[in-house]
């Protein structure tokens, strides 16, 4: 069994679509787990994050996939209090060589979304992870592309989609951005447990002073 969850925020619904089809994709893999969970608000007391039940879940899931808007360049305010809580297992080195990946979405054709997933690979890079990146080549690069082609976006470091503004999550993201979603999960947990039933070792956790 392999066991994936992502973890994400989102207030339109527009990233949680996204959420969901990457565990569409990642569900249809042989042997994969599946949680999906989001960062509500309600979760966040005191500038602060604390749910010892999804701890344990993360603690013991095998690939982590994060995902956020992007909002003025960058992560949100939400999941940036979620990543800094996670200092607790930095510390511990609890994540280490734990699979990685994350997605983000917003209104704007680019809105600076690689900036946000960059936020995501190098917070990845410090708690020792290994970063799943997309597979797919680039589509609507030509005179023939069109929105419609899967990775449309171009994007490679993670999943990206576009959501018009003003048109509800059962409408945005489009089609093929879902789609581009769907093989990003599969590949993720195919990664994940090709990782797993490879030989195991013992991980150094101490941190080094």
């Amino acid at each position: 069994m392999t066991t994936l969850s992502i973890v994400y925020v989102t207030n339109n619904g527009h990233t949680a679509a996204l959420a969901e089809a990457i565990a569409r994709g990642a569900s249809g893999i042989d042997g994969a787990v599946v949680h999906i969970i989001e960062i509500a608000q309600h979760d966040i007391k005191d500038g602060r994050w604390s749910n010892a039940g999804i701890e344990k879940l993360l603690q013991d899931s095998d690939a982590i996939i994060l995902g956020s808007p992007t909002y003025m360049g960058m992560v949100s305010a939400r999941l940036k209090t979620f990543l800094e809580w996670a200092f607790n297992p930095w510390r511990a080195q609890a994540w280490k060589d734990k699979v990685a990946a994350g997605f983000t979405n917003s209104a704007s054709q680019s809105g600076d979304k690689l900036n946000t997933l960059i936020d995501l690979a190098v917070f990845a890079a410090q708690m020792g992870m290994i970063w799943v990146g997309v597979g797919d080549p680039p589509g609507n690069n030509w005179s023939g592309g069109s929105r419609d082609d899967v990775n449309r976006l171009g994007t490679w470091l993670g999943a990206m989609s576009q959501s018009n503004g003003d048109r509800s999550a059962n409408e945005e993201p489009p089609a093929s951005d879902r789609s581009t979603a769907e093989r990003f999960g599969r590949r993720v947990a195919l990664i994940a447990r090709r990782l797993k039933d490879s030989t195991p070792y013992e991980v150094e956790r101490q941190v080094g002073r």
